[in-house]
């Protein structure tokens, strides 16, 4: 069990949760933030301090949001278990679903 970021996250990446995460797995994408699946240690940290309500506990996932546990699983396919997301800096590639979306909002 993990948790997972969301559609709030696209095209914002507001980084409040990557400042939370006591273990680094809070990867950057080009377009959004993705939680490392075996490196999350489900402490839920992140989860409150979200301003755009994008993370939630994998079970919690809304049902229109559904898509986004595979692009947080899939965003780490060719990337592996890099141990840390401060040494990597912004990922130039996203999940192919995130990369496929229209431009977001930016009016938060």
């Amino acid at each position: 069990m993990t948790y997972i970021i969301s559609q709030p996250c696209v095209d914002v990446k507001d980084r409040a949760c990557v400042d939370e995460c006591p273990v680094d797995c809070i990867y950057e994408g080009k377009r959004m933030l993705y939680i490392h699946p075996d490196e999350c240690v489900d402490c839920g940290a992140c989860e409150p301090v979200c301003p755009v309500e994008a993370i939630f506990y994998e079970d919690d996932v809304p049902e229109e949001w559904k898509d986004y546990y595979d692009a947080n699983v899939k965003f780490f396919d060719d990337l592996g278990s890099p141990g840390g997301a401060a040494k990597m800096g912004e990922i130039d590639k996203d999940a192919v679903y995130v990369a496929g979306l229209e431009p977001q909002n930016q009016d938060h």
